[in-house]
């Protein structure tokens, strides 16, 4: 997993660098947002690009908007001191995939980054199809007979990863490593919570029944049965 770091405070790209390397990233540093750039549209393979957005020389915010606007769909996650709404909304309207306002937690950095890590990897996977339910990782897009249902960026993963283990238990232990990457407590709630929501959305205005609870194992996922 190789990250591209563009920030100005070298004790910040620093600990960054250090924090990043121990948790098993490859990792590029530069202090100034033309070398970002020109390091990005070089054609050098970054799964994730991590910029401050007051930059010398170019903004983060013009480097995300100049190398989307070429067509370069690295994902970008933009550090920023400035938390306002509006400047949030700029961001991702400029081409930023993620948004952490300074000072932030490492520990919730890092987790984002596997975040767009792993949605990035999914790019031109095959829809996964189980029954009239179709999960496309690529689009993001879940249908079932023919209707779109939206869903969460969690709910799509949770989805995603029974999908893909279709007719198999997926134990909790897995979603929190799959999804939560670990950091969720394994006896929260959070899981149910999000399960729930995903069976409101596929199931119930479908009068199916899609995934099953195996109480102190897990969930699976199979071929919809109809609800009486």
């Amino acid at each position: 997993m190789r990250v591209l770091v563009a920030e100005d405070d070298v004790r910040l790209a620093d600990l960054l660098d250090e924090s990043l390397s121990e948790a098993g990233w490859d990792v590029d540093v530069v202090h100034d947002g033309r070398t970002a750039y020109e390091r990005l549209l070089a054609g050098t393979e970054y799964d994730v690009a991590l910029l401050d957005w007051m930059l010398p020389g170019k903004d983060g915010l013009s480097v995300a908007r100049q190398l989307r606007g070429l067509g370069l769909l690295t994902p970008i996650l933009m550090l920023t001191a400035r938390g306002e709404v509006r400047d949030r909304i700029d961001g991702l309207d400029a081409g930023a995939d993620d948004y952490l306002p300074k000072p932030f937690d490492l520990d919730e950095l890092l987790a984002r980054l596997r975040a767009l890590y792993r949605r990035n990897s999914l790019t031109g996977v095959a829809p996964v199809q189980v029954g009239d339910l179709v999960v496309d990782p690529g689009a993001r897009r879940v249908t079932r007979a023919g209707r779109e249902v939206t869903l969460s960026a969690r709910e799509f993963d949770i989805l995603f990863l029974l999908a893909t283990h279709a007719g198999q238990v997926v134990t909790r232990l897995t979603i929190l490593d799959e999804v939560w990457d670990g950091e969720t407590d394994l006896r929260s709630n959070v899981i149910d919570v999000h399960l729930a929501a995903i069976r409101a959305k596929i199931d119930r205005p479908f009068g199916t029944r899609t995934i099953t609870t195996l109480r102190g194992v897990g969930y699976r996922l199979d071929p919809p049965d109809r609800a009486p």
